[in-house]
């Protein structure tokens, strides 16, 4: 059977005069984009020009909701009721959408960002209340989170779709989180061993941990984060590279 993968990026997290990332020069080699909704970057006329960029490369659009921390960048762990969580998914995700529909084209996914996955990542309760929330707003929405967690499950009972998610430029520990940012360790700092570590995953379906473990894992889609300065080398790096090992480059929703 032939492989194939999504090459996902999160994007427009531009807020302002405060420029992040380097968007149009991910945009051609990837092929599905998670746009910032406002909470943690993205002003309105960042968020309709990364939709327009997102439309004229033929580029997947998913909304990319967070904690209300534009002074953290969504990284800061904040502590939110259940009912306000669910509105402040609704509020973010129906953003996008409009804006996406209003542009002329699709929402096909939601990826929280930053504290909030990690946080979905070991909470039950925050997993479903965002999972319950998308499911709110359409249910032919996917939602992209983390291979080898709970999400998917709890998304399965929820009757939601559900995208396997892994990092090329993170390190994973052996439970498969992510090795938390605070550690030296974290990030993937060289193109080239960024993808070995995609093609293992992707060929393999194992990752080497932190530990130097072979742990299983299998994702549907593969992640670069848009604010590190080798973003645009590492997509260029991914989409040729998994293209010379015979893998089908593709979104994960189809046309």
């Amino acid at each position: 059977m032939e492989k194939r993968v999504d090459l996902n990026c999160d994007l427009g997290e531009s807020y302002g005069t405060f420029k992040v990332g380097r968007d149009s020069e991910i945009m051609p080699w990837i092929t599905s984009c998670n746009i910032a909704c406002g909470f943690h970057g993205g002003d309105p006329l960042t968020i309709r020009k990364t939709i327009d960029l997102a439309l004229e490369h033929d580029v997947q659009i998913g909304a990319h909701p967070s904690y209300p921390d534009l002074a953290g960048f969504g990284r800061r762990v904040m502590e939110v009721a259940q009912d306000e969580l669910d509105s402040l998914v609704k509020y973010q995700v129906s953003a996008l959408k409009g804006m996406t529909e209003a542009t002329g084209g699709r929402l096909r996914h939601v990826k929280p960002h930053g504290a909030l996955y990690n946080v979905m990542s070991t909470n039950e309760e925050v997993a479903r209340t965002i999972i319950r929330a998308v499911a709110a707003i359409d249910q032919s929405l996917y939602v992209v989170g983390p291979a080898g967690r709970p999400w998917k499950a709890i998304a399965e009972e929820e009757g939601i779709l559900f995208a396997e998610e892994v990092f090329a430029d993170r390190n994973y520990m052996d439970d498969l989180t992510l090795v938390p940012r605070t550690r030296e360790d974290a990030l993937i700092g060289d193109v080239h061993a960024r993808l070995v570590h995609a093609r293992m995953m992707v060929l393999d379906g194992c990752v080497r941990t932190v530990s130097g473990k072979e742990v299983l894992i299998c994702g549907d889609t593969i992640c670069i984060h848009g604010d590190h300065p080798l973003a645009p080398d590492t997509a260029k790096a991914l989409s040729q590279g998994l293209a010379e090992e015979n893998v089908l480059v593709t979104s994960f929703a189809g046309s």
